[in-house]
């Protein structure tokens, strides 16, 4: 996907309304999902990049946009993650790698200040295979959100994806009323 395609998916959410933020790509990849955020985001924002492959993460440009972009190399499902609290969490295809995600979900929100804003772009399909052990349908997303008390998923955008023909969703999570159980 190109960046000014991840973009196009991401823009409905309307972070750069949010004012200066800071967020967290977890598993970031080569940035293509990073760069798009950046781009949305208001002047001054920060996005703090996690990734297992150290070398995609030399991809990173240290600022996109009115953006600057931290990279560490290390596994995001690990906490405490190597950077403060968010206001955001962006998970590009980075979820359906989590095993127990509802618990994963809930130590996100565990925050002192408490649960960030989230993106998530997804396959929408819950079969899993060996490159995507644990895929998260839209109404899987809404479900999980739900029982870690955010509020309401509003789904973004879609794309034709080559996965099982499963298209991509992207989809924006409020803090709502969520109570985080510790990392």
């Amino acid at each position: 996907m190109k960046v000014s395609e991840a973009i196009e998916l991401l823009a409905p959410g309307e972070v750069g309304a949010l004012g200066p933020t800071t967020w967290a790509d977890l598993g970031c990849g080569a940035g293509t999902f990073t760069r798009a955020l950046a781009s949305l985001l208001a002047p001054g924002s920060t996005v703090h990049a996690i990734d297992r492959d150290a070398s995609a993460l030399q991809a990173l440009p240290s600022v996109h946009g009115p953006t600057a972009i931290r990279a560490y190399a290390g596994d995001f499902t690990r906490r405490p993650w190597p950077f403060p609290d968010v206001d955001g969490i962006l998970m590009a295809n980075s979820l359906h790698y989590v095993g127990d995600q509802l618990a994963f979900i809930r130590a996100c929100a565990a925050q002192p200040a408490g649960p960030p804003h989230v993106l998530v772009v997804e396959y929408d399909t819950d079969r899993g295979n060996q490159w995507v052990p644990f895929p998260v349908s839209r109404a899987r997303l809404a479900s999980l959100f739900a029982d870690a008390g955010y509020g309401p998923v509003r789904v973004l955008g879609t794309r034709r994806s080559i996965y099982r023909g499963a298209p991509i969703y992207a989809a924006a999570i409020a803090p709502g009323r969520a109570q985080g159980t510790g990392c």
